[in-house]
């Protein structure tokens, strides 16, 4: 078993990603997991930020590094072929 990652490692995985399409795997506790697509919008010291563009309304939501640390949120990109490619996990 590997050891867990650093956050500032984490957030420099993220970096690269800026602008791109995503998939967002959170959960949410009490068994609600949110599958949602979107834009990696900004980066900032303790949060990142994903633009969602759900039913023709722009949302933002913001989640912290220590929840891709914990698992709590998996994030994915799309690859040339349109497999996903998971970006940022706790394990590497």
């Amino acid at each position: 078993m590997t050891s867990p990652r650093a956050i500032s490692d984490i957030k420099k995985d993220l970096e690269s990603f800026v602008g791109s399409k995503i998939k967002l795997k959170a959960n949410r506790g009490r068994n609600r997991i949110i599958e949602r697509e979107g834009v990696l919008e900004s980066i900032y010291p303790n949060i990142f930020v994903v633009k969602l563009n759900e039913r023709k309304i722009d949302r933002r939501v913001s989640y912290t590094y220590a929840d891709v640390l914990t698992e709590t949120v998996e994030l994915f990109v799309y690859d040339t072929q349109d497999e996903e490619i998971r970006i940022a996990s706790a394990n590497g």
